[in-house]
């Protein structure tokens, strides 16, 4: 039960940064190799919220990836829509950004909408993630 409650306790430091898909991930493998199958489950389960609360780029990594868009001058689109996660974006007219392998985020671009950095998965150009 101590290997449980270590892996519990745990599970919030190795889940952030990593979005809602990489923190049920990372906290079930977490959880499982420190406690076993129950582990798996309760890890999972945390490193999910807690992966949803800090979004996909970590809380400590927002404002300095912030303003290394602002540094770029991008320009911005005009989007006529609510500027929110889960937004759908245009396929044509928005240009995508790479993310730099510092921030450990893969899969995912960036661009400037209506002055705002936003995260968007390209495949379906949604919003998931506003960068404030």
């Amino acid at each position: 039960m101590s290997s449980l409650l270590a892996a519990v306790l745990l599970l919030p430091a190795a889940a952030s940064a990593q979005g809602v898909p990489g923190g049920v991930e990372r906290g079930s493998r977490e959880g499982e190799r420190a406690a076993g199958p129950v582990g798996g489950i309760v890890g999972g389960a945390i490193g999910g919220v807690v992966g949803g609360i800090n979004g996909i780029l970590g809380i400590d990594q927002r404002p300095r990836f912030h303003s290394y868009v602002v540094e770029r001058h991008h320009p911005s689109y005009a989007y006529d829509g609510d500027v929110r996660v889960g937004a759908d974006l245009p396929g044509d007219g928005v240009t995508y950004y790479d993310i730099p392998q510092e921030y450990g985020v893969r899969d995912y671009r960036y661009t400037v909408i209506n002055s705002r950095t936003v995260l968007v998965d390209p495949r379906t150009h949604r919003i998931v993630e506003v960068v404030e």
